[in-house]
């Protein structure tokens, strides 16, 4: 561990104490939120994104000393490990040095040079390589054999070269010079598959491309590679061949003689054949991984976003699925989220029904007390929100993005929770429930269903799982989770708990009622001490006996707030009700060993609000007087709501169920390299619409203060462009996303019924 220790000290800039007490309680199965909440004073208060880093990197060093010893065993056991080899192996600091090294004693299949060296021709490949004076020809005329069907001179020097070609495309310190050149200045080049340009269509842009692999964009390496996967396109990644070989010729060459020329024609091969391939291989492997990794992050910051998104909190609501033929889906739910009555509305089928349909949600927004309508933003969203504020029942009218609603209506979970109801009442509960707290219900469906990430099913499934996983762990600690009403899946997320002990604790809360304090959690089936350390501080108790377990104050350290308490001669509840008694406390009477001032400090805020929620407070969005395509006009400025970020712009909602696109090159002003570091997912913000495609179903827009209307001629920051998102693919985001699968593109219905009921809602208003 001591190597790792200095090592990753180094690379990330960290005290060598800090790393080394975040391995040591990560080895101790402490989680990131514990760590970076309940223990400061160890790791010198490193955030969960500094963790994170060492647990990441601990890892992969650990993987690269697993395979260290794999190949140390393969070559013990093969009677091929020398004390250099040894030596070299173990000094390898690189998963990529480590196989370079490896290379030429790997067991391959066979080869040309195998074939060779079986002829018996490897000594010829050893006098010639060496590059002294004798003529090659004469030298290899000593080795025709018709035994070992060496049949002449010349084929006996063709193997040879055979085998030298292999020694240098395997030569560990020119591999490492070629590797620097391909990405220093390889190319990748794209182009389309004869006959598959029309239905390759949407990578038209990469039909004939061609960019630096040390310039290329995460997203624009992994649409090549999806129209590549997808039977499109033949993508290709070069180095300057003259330039390749000419440093092999400076590697290998040493004279120019006769045996050097042989040697320089078997350079020239091994890299043709051999070398360039395999390094095309190993170069779109890590440039695969780097796109995945900053695709990955850039999925991770906006799903924080969407799970941080403020919560209504404890409101009535009633909630609507809007629909068309099969009509609204309608809900109510009380304050903490239970169904009280559902009910299905038909506002497009006819005067009557629409009339009925008012009359209906009167009649249930008077009986169930409701304080605010929700709407889904799926089809007929915003014709559904104008036939609700006809209505004029003077509550709060709020658009929900339903993204993955229909997963979640259909899923185990969905069933568990409402098994005696169809797909529909339960998508309509949770638009409802996402509105009064998004986290809590968010996290009952896969991540990668919520739409806000960009190739999400073309990088590594396994490290988009662990990122994302860290993201919705990271968001639900940070807020904390109220043990007694909490569901099972927000409690999975709980730091120590995990499927098996969420299930526990509400089946525990189902027999036994709630939980009256934290150390009663103790009680739960199979919930032992090492659980309750890493759970405790992030679950909540309100009302309990103790007021601290409704703070994030841990139990460890209740016997602290005890003291201070106690040496001002007031109770625990005085301190958290008297700013005046709490500006007495002088926490540096508190210092000890294992409890320092970040700790101290911590529980001082908490104690001034306790089981504060760090989200926004939830403030009503109103769109502009707009509701499909049809209606959006070039130089129109109007608010929007941001619902994906990616590495090439900002996909905006302004509320005609399409969403527009602000390239990179219209986020500002200024320069903008990443439109992370300007713009986040819910953001809302003010947009000037650029041009609108109706045939494609595309909105460009800008929020630049002096923008050029109409359509898009590309950008300065961008290559594919013309309007279009530089992956190739449509740069309208419909909605509903992930897979659902309901209708993408809304309708108009003026001149309908459902027009016809609107207008007389109004003149009777």
């Amino acid at each position: 561990m001591t190597n790792y220790i200095d090592k990753v000290a180094k690379e990330l800039s960290l005290a060598e104490r800090s790393v080394s007490a975040v391995i040591e309680l990560l080895d101790a199965d402490s989680t990131i939120p514990f760590i970076a909440r309940y223990r400061k004073e160890a790791t010198g208060n490193l955030d969960e994104v500094q963790i994170t880093s060492v647990r990441d990197r601990v890892t992969q060093l650990r993987e690269l000393d697993a395979r260290r010893e794999a190949i140390l065993k393969s070559l013990q056991e093969r009677n091929l490990l020398t004390d250099e080899l040894k030596a070299k192996v173990e000094g390898a600091e690189t998963l990529s040095v480590l196989e370079d090294i490896y290379l030429p004693f790997r067991p391959k299949r066979r080869t040309r040079a195998t074939i060779a060296k079986e002829k018996g021709l490897e000594p010829l490949a050893k006098t010639i390589f060496e590059q002294g004076n004798e003529d090659p020809l004469t030298l290899a005329a000593g080795y025709v054999n018709e035994e070992k069907k060496v049949a002449s001179a010349d084929e006996a020097l063709a193997g040879a070269r055979d085998i030298i070609a292999e020694w240098t495309s395997e030569n560990a310190n020119a591999r490492a010079l070629i590797r620097t050149l391909f990405f220093d200045k390889g190319m990748f080049s794209s182009k389309v598959i004869e006959g598959k340009e029309t239905e390759g269509a949407k990578f038209k842009d990469y039909f004939d491309w061609s960019e630096p692999v040390s310039k290329a964009p995460s997203h624009r390496v992994l649409a090549m590679r999806r129209g590549e996967t997808e039977g499109f396109l033949i993508m290709r990644i070069e180095a300057p061949e003259a330039e390749a070989i000419s440093i092999l010729n400076s590697v290998f060459v040493k004279g120019n003689n006769a045996c050097s020329r042989e040697v320089q024609t078997a350079v020239t091969d091994g890299y043709s054949r051999l070398m360039s391939l395999s390094m095309e291989t190993e170069v779109r492997l890590e440039t695969k991984k780097r796109a995945d990794n900053e695709a990955i992050v850039v999925f991770a910051k906006n799903l924080r976003e969407i799970l941080m998104g403020s919560p209504l909190g404890h409101k009535r609501i009633l909630a609507i699925d809007p629909g068309i033929r099969t009509g609204c889906k309608v809900v109510c739910l009380d304050a903490q989220g239970k169904m009280l009555c559902h009910d299905v509305v038909f506002l497009s089928t006819g005067e009557g029904r629409a009339r009925e349909a008012a009359e209906t949600l009167r009649a249930l927004c008077k009986e169930h007390k409701i304080e605010v309508i929700c709407i889904g933003n799926g089809t007929a969203g915003r014709e559904t929100e104008e036939f609700v504020n006809a209505l004029g029942l003077k509550l709060p009218v709020v658009m929900v993005n339903e993204s993955g609603a229909s997963i979640y209506s259909a899923s185990e979970v969905a069933r568990e929770e409402f098994p005696d109801y169809d797909v529909t009442v339960r998508g309509a509960v949770s638009i409802g429930r996402r509105l009064m707290d998004p986290l809590a219900e968010l996290v009952k469906i896969d991540p990668k269903s919520i739409g806000v990430g960009q190739y999400q099913h073309d990088v590594d499934q396994t490290k988009l799982k662990q990122s994302l996983d860290d993201t919705v762990v990271s968001c639900v600690n940070s807020v904390g989770v109220d043990v007694n009403s909490a569901s099972k899946e927000l409690l999975t997320y709980v730091s120590g708990l995990g499927p098996s002990l969420a299930k526990n604790i509400v089946e525990h809360r189902n027999q036994n009622g709630a939980f009256l304090s934290r150390a009663q959690l103790k009680k739960v089936s199979r919930l032992g001490p090492k659980a309750f350390e890493q759970a405790a501080g992030f679950l909540r108790i309100a009302d309990g006996k103790n007021p601290l377990d409704a703070s994030a104050v841990h139990p460890e350290r209740y016997h602290l707030v005890e003291q201070m308490a106690k040496d001002l001669g007031v109770g625990v509840a005085d301190l958290i009700k008297d700013a005046g008694v709490r500006s007495k406390i002088d926490i540096n009477k508190y210092v000890s060993e294992d409890v320092g001032l970040p700790t101290l400090r911590d529980i001082l805020s908490e104690l001034a609000k306790p089981g504060r929620d760090p989200r926004k407070q939830f403030e009503v969005f109103q769109f502009a007087d707009i509701k499909t395509i049809e209606e959006v006009r070039p130089g129109m400025k109007v608010p929007g709501i941001v619902t994906n970020v990616t590495a090439f712009g900002a996909f905006v909602d302004i509320g005609v169920h399409q969403d527009g696109l602000v390239h990179v090159s219209e986020i500002s002003d200024s320069f903008v390299k990443d439109p992370a570091s300007v713009l986040r997912v819910q953001q809302r913000v003010h947009v000037t619409v650029l041009d609108v495609d109706l045939q494609r179903r595309r909105i460009a827009l800008s929020m630049k203060s002096n923008p050029v209307i109409g359509p898009r001629q590309g950008g300065q920051q961008s290559k594919p462009s013309a309007g279009r998102r530089e992956d190739g693919f449509h740069s309208g985001g419909s909605r509903p996303s992930g897979n659902d699968r309901r209708p993408q593109q809304r309708q108009d219905f003026s001149g309908t019924a459902m027009g016809e009921a609107f207008r007389d809602l109004l003149k009777r208003r």
